[in-house]
């Protein structure tokens, strides 16, 4: 067989998609090892979500919910591993095929568009199928069948026009999953069981036989995010509008009772009515990017960054169950209707303001910012003494609000002579990382800390680059040379903010306390590629 040395073609990664319990792991130890490239997945627990998924031990994990991770430095896929929460998607590839596309230089960032040959016609590969069932009082017109020697349970007894066939369900069907939950090593009793306890509806992933052949061929097992959504009965909504005179027409609300960001008080005749927005929409995602882990001003801040137009992904009550039910994305209908691979991110961190959270999008926009070109970013390690006057910066923020930014450096000042610019995101202060802090806490650590203070920011471009690829900001991603830092890490607790003003800015010049050392270095030294292996219980 003949790779070429750019195509990804050859090498198609296992797409999974992992889910654990409250205070479990999911099921293996990421690894790098001393002599291997890559990071590793090793001890697999037998019966863990890991090992129901097919994982293997010393497969490689290529992305993290979407972010290209295989050359990145092993501590932070360690992290966005871990603040997946209670599920996480990861392309892995075997470790033979791993070792092949090394050897064979093929780059790997490059999403696999497979594109298999039948019969002499290279053509698409067949899919899993998910499909939605409501029970009627028949039932659901279906039955489930196992053969003595056989692997797997498989669908049977198909009513002709039935619930279930006009579903998609066809007999001979192989059952994948039951409402996202991984069942081909379950019995046939377990699988009832799951559909009785499914109540009145139930999600089921299906490969019909001649999918079932092609992957088994292949050694892949797959999972509900390669599958075909064409059978299910609700459908996400993608809003494609110009902005008018008076904007889009719509208020996005976050409703402290509902979790999300939604869609309400539209317009007669506006761009979002005539795009299809209905109120009480669920925001998912805007221009591609998913926004369900978002603040409310992030999403505000999204949608400005389209300028004149923007794209928004939307599912109604309905549709949200049932996506919710099969354990997969809506975005995976935008990938198919698009057509394009999309990496769920974060937004760019957003402008501070003084406008209220609930801003509507129907304000006049912000032009959208060129997305920063590939680089050597790097967030800045600042060592500020105080002088007579002060450290010579503007720390600014929004009352109870998260996220601040230096302005108004002070030509010659302290700040400038340790490189803080205007504009610089402030990610730690003393060690501490403070990007989910109140303003009143920042300035309450900056006071506490004597004539020395220690700021690791990044400049606005760096700190999106950085966040739009989910790449923890620390002193890791720093030179070592800039990391012999004397610092002493603050808690916050019992801290707390005193300043009432709706926008504020504080001027740093009262401190109290010195400095010792830091806990960044420690962190740089204990990750250093020099031990023989580094890993960690997921």
């Amino acid at each position: 067989m003949w790779w070429s040395n750019r195509s990804m073609a050859a090498f198609t990664p296992h797409v999974t998609n992992l889910s654990k319990r409250e205070g479990k792991s999911f099921g293996f130890i990421l690894r790098a090892e001393q002599g291997e490239e890559g990071h590793l997945i090793r001890n697999v627990e037998s019966g863990g979500p890991a090992d129901l998924a097919g994982l293997r031990d010393g497969d490689r994990i290529l992305r993290v919910d979407g972010t290209f991770v295989d050359n990145m430095e092993h501590s932070l896929v360690v992290k966005l591993v871990r603040d997946s929460g209670m599920s996480v998607t990861l392309h892995v590839l075997d470790p033979a095929s791993y070792k092949q596309a090394k050897a064979s230089r093929v780059d790997l960032s490059q999403p696999a568009q497979a594109q298999p040959t039948m019969n002499g016609v290279a053509g698409s590969p067949p899919k899993p199928k998910l499909c939605f069932l409501e029970k009627a009082k028949s039932g659901y017109g279906f039955s489930l069948k196992s053969t003595q020697g056989e692997k797997g349970i498989f669908m049977a007894e198909v009513t002709p026009n039935g619930l279930a066939e006009k579903a998609g369900v066809r007999p001979c069907d192989r059952v994948l999953e039951v409402n996202g939950e991984n069942v081909e090593d379950a019995t046939h009793e377990q699988i009832v069981e799951k559909v009785k306890a499914s109540g009145s509806s139930v999600m089921f992933l299906l490969m019909d036989e001649e999918t079932d052949r092609y992957y088994t061929n292949k050694k892949m097992k797959l999972g509900a995010g390669v599958a075909t959504l064409k059978h299910l009965p609700h459908r996400p909504r993608i809003a494609d509008m110009a902005k008018g005179s008076d904007g889009y027409g719509y208020y996005l609300r976050s409703d402290p009772k509902l979790k999300g960001h939604f869609i309400k008080d539209i317009d007669s005749g506006s761009p979002a009515e005539r795009a299809g927005l209905r109120d009480m929409d669920r925001l998912v995602a805007v221009n591609g990017h998913a926004v369900e882990h978002c603040s409310h001003e992030q999403v505000v801040d999204r949608i400005w960054q389209g300028g004149q137009s923007c794209s928004l992904l939307v599912v109604d009550k309905d549709t949200d169950k049932m996506y919710k039910m099969g354990g997969v994305s809506p975005l995976l209908y935008w990938e198919q209707m698009r057509g394009s691979l999309l990496h769920p991110t974060p937004p760019p961190s957003p402008k501070p303001t003084s406008k209220p959270i609930t801003t509507p999008p129907t304000l006049e926009p912000t032009p959208a910012s060129s997305p920063p070109a590939q680089g050597d970013y790097k967030p800045k390690l600042c060592k500020l003494e105080k002088t007579l006057n002060g450290f010579g910066f503007h720390l600014n923020g929004i009352q109870g609000e998260r996220g601040q930014y230096i302005k108004e450096v002070v030509k010659g000042g302290a700040a400038d002579r340790a490189g803080l610019e205007d504009d610089d995101i402030v990610v730690e202060v003393n060690g501490l990382n403070v990007e989910g802090s109140t303003y009143e806490q920042v300035v309450d650590i900056i006071r506490s800390s004597g004539s020395s203070l220690v700021l690791l920011v990044a400049g606005r471009q760096a700190y999106e680059y950085f966040k739009a690829r989910q790449i923890p900001i620390t002193s890791l991603l720093l030179d070592p040379a800039s990391l012999d830092v004397p610092c002493i890490p603050i808690t916050l607790e019992g801290v707390r903010g005193e300043e009432k003003e709706e926008d504020r800015e504080e001027k740093a010049t009262r401190t109290a306390t010195p400095a010792l050392q830091s806990k960044a270095h420690e962190r740089n030294s204990s990750s250093s590629s020099s031990s023989p292996s580094e890993d960690e219980q997921l």
